[in-house]
């Protein structure tokens, strides 16, 4: 365990000296980093958007959603939910290379803190599995999984309905009547 936390200290000390960014990100993560074992024994739970388990009830409810605005705003709930669709173009990185570099650094320096910190319970597996936590990890998964089905279903009714994006796909001109 000392051999990990010396790799995650030396990034520390040098995230703090290359920047605030780097310190900013270790500062920002610390707290998930640490408290990651929580998850593990079932005390700490990721909460499922409600969106996400609406449409893991009902991914192709049509109601209610019979005009544009209301298919965008609809997809505009699950893109806060699931992040944004695979056909919207990335959000522009004003970044420096160097900022990059130091960001990544604090990203590992979070790994580390975080397998350290879930290396405390012995019989991880057995323990996730008796708490419940692998359970609720599926279960997230596949409220993910409704969501984006839900979002690609509806980015196709907007397709029929002749809607513009965000009601339909980036890539969609609709028709001009």
């Amino acid at each position: 365990m000392i051999r990990r936390l010396v790799p995650c200290l030396i990034l520390t000390v040098t995230l703090t000296v290359a920047g605030c960014s780097g310190v900013r990100t270790v500062a920002d993560g610390l707290g998930d980093a640490v408290t990651a074992p929580l998850e593990d024994v079932g005390v700490k739970r990721e909460r499922i958007p409600t969106v996400l388990l609406q449409a893991q009830a009902n991914p192709y409810d049509m109601r209610n959603l019979d005009r544009c605005s209301t298919i965008g705003a609809e997809i505009a709930r699950l893109d806060e939910a699931l992040g944004p669709d695979l056909d919207e173009p990335p959000a522009p990185d004003g970044r420096t290379l160097g900022d990059q570099a130091v960001d990544a650094a604090a990203e590992a320096a979070l790994d580390v803190i975080r397998d350290t910190a879930t290396d405390f319970i012995p019989a991880r597996g057995w323990v996730r599995a008796l708490s419940g936590a692998d359970r609720h990890s599926r279960e997230v998964q596949a409220a993910i999984e409704a969501g984006r089905l839900r979002r690609a279903f509806l980015k196709g009714q907007g397709m029929r309905f002749n809607c513009a994006p965000p009601a339909a796909p980036r890539w969609f001109q609709p028709r001009r009547r």
